[in-house]
């Protein structure tokens, strides 16, 4: 599994059959649009692979929180499940409302049923 905040993400097909995904305005940070306090919905794009002998089925999660622990703060959380043809890749695309009542750093923690967090950071900055 792999994840990343972006402006624009489209799927269009190529020969093949394939499908291609084309990311745009991939991010760790952004200006804030207004002062805080504020909420804004960054997207995080997720891909999932399945191997060929997996089942082919399960739970994508996704929690942000104000820091790298378990224990932090939570700001959202979504629960998404899935299925996708095994040696196939898949994709959830996850919209948070994250409340910012200051600039700063949340952390998008995301896994696949019960595995291994994957981290993505996200940094809200003052406006320019």
């Amino acid at each position: 599994m792999s994840a990343l905040f972006v402006e624009n993400f489209e799927m269009r097909q190529a020969p093949g059959p394939s499908t291609r995904i084309d990311l745009t305005g991939a991010m760790f940070s952004m200006a804030a649009p207004s002062p805080a306090p504020l909420t804004i919905s960054p997207h995080l794009v997720a891909l999932i692979f399945c191997a060929a002998d997996e089942p082919g089925q399960g739970v994508f999660e996704v929690v942000f929180r104000k820091g790298l622990g378990d224990d932090d703060e939570q700001v959202a959380r979504n629960v998404s499940p899935f299925n996708v043809d095994p040696g196939k890749f898949t994709y959830r695309l996850v919209k948070g409302e994250l409340e910012f009542a200051d600039y700063g750093q949340i952390f998008a923690h995301c896994r696949v049923d019960k595995g291994p967090w994957h981290l993505v950071p996200f940094t809200l900055l003052p406006p320019v």
